[in-house]
């Protein structure tokens, strides 16, 4: 019998989170013995508590923080977990979560994990912890640990910004490798053969750039290089990397950036330069910030609709929170390319 599969099949079937009895069948104690195990650990033996504490790893079990006689399961609270709040790439997306939240009598709680698992982990330890009823989240790609306990909590998930026909839960977002094919396809048809990326090192970013580099190498074009620069990107960063690029890479008619802070800086450099943008290089951002239509040039960029991926995250949550079933769990929401003078 699989063991630490069941709580997560059985909580995803709308049967509750995994409990503390659960936790004390596994480790074949008593409840109120696993209880003292977790809250006062000296109170048992060590044969004890090394049982309870397996029985939580293997079930993904996270002490409710709100225990204690609330009269309530419903906590009227949805946390969301974001990489960033540096830069402006996710702030349209928090922006119409809260308000549509709102609308429904729920209140936002945000998170910052920065771009590593064991930060992801330990935020959403403490959100579980205080049971809200969603969780909103950036990205498809958690530790094993971080699934085991989203699963296990039988609270809805919204996975954003991404795509993958398997979420945890639910899922809103867009192929990062379709864009990288289609801003190829782009910069091909306005005639630039050699390409160069300029990107942050977080993994959505890989996939959308190594994309990129094997499009270009299908068709027919020479390889891309390829520069890597801290998350969350900067200005400053789009400057060296440029300036890397132009010692390594001479001849390079045409720069995809991860972002348009990234764009702005190459675009920045090349000025400094003297190299004239698009007449002897060619720049796509991404993300479609407000300022990228107000450069000179305009910037070139990929357009995702991040205020769309809140709206449809809240409407999620609220479904689920409220009891309805949600029968389409993967909405994409696809991209454009704006087009303008930076390309």
């Amino acid at each position: 019998m699989n063991t630490e599969a069941s709580p997560a099949r059985r909580n995803r079937r709308g049967s509750g989170a995994v409990t503390l009895h659960d936790v004390a069948k596994l480790a074949g104690v008593a409840p109120i013995t696993a209880s003292r195990a977790l809250n006062t650990p000296a109170q048992v033996s060590p044969e004890v508590l090394r049982k309870v504490t397996d029985a939580v790893a293997r079930t993904g079990y996270v002490r409710n923080g709100l225990a204690g006689g609330l009269a309530s399961t419903r906590s009227r609270l949805v946390a969301a977990v974001v990489p960033t709040i540096a830069g402006p790439v996710f702030l349209q997306t928090i922006q119409s979560l809260t308000e549509a939240l709102a609308e429904h009598g729920y209140q936002l709680m945000l998170g910052q994990s920065g771009y590593t698992e064991s930060r992801e982990d330990a935020l959403l330890e403490a959100i579980i912890g205080r049971r809200p009823d969603g969780i909103v989240l950036t990205g498809i790609l958690h530790s094993v640990e971080g699934r085991r306990r989203l699963l296990a909590a039988g609270i809805p998930v919204v996975e954003t910004w991404d795509l993958t026909p398997t979420p945890l839960d639910m899922l809103v977002g867009f192929s990062h490798a379709e864009v990288g094919r289609a801003v190829v396809d782009f910069l091909r048809a306005k005639g630039h053969r050699q390409l160069a990326v300029v990107a942050g090192d977080d993994e959505r970013s890989r996939r959308r750039h190594q994309a990129f580099r094997d499009a270009a190498r299908a068709a027919g074009l020479p390889e891309v290089p390829l520069i890597y620069v801290p998350a969350p990107t900067t200005l400053k960063s789009g400057r060296a990397a440029l300036a890397e690029l132009l010692a390594t890479t001479p001849g390079i008619e045409a720069v995809f950036c991860s972002s348009d802070l990234l764009a702005l800086g190459v675009m920045t450099e090349a000025q400094a330069r003297g190299i004239a943008v698009p007449q002897q290089l060619a720049v796509v951002g991404f993300g479609d910030l407000e300022f990228a239509a107000d450069l000179h040039p305009a910037l070139s960029t990929v357009r995702i609709d991040s205020a769309a991926i809140g709206r449809q995250a809240a409407r999620f949550i609220v479904e689920r929170a409220e009891g309805r079933e949600v029968t389409e769990r993967v909405v994409d929401i696809g991209f454009s390319i704006v087009e303008r003078a930076s390309a």
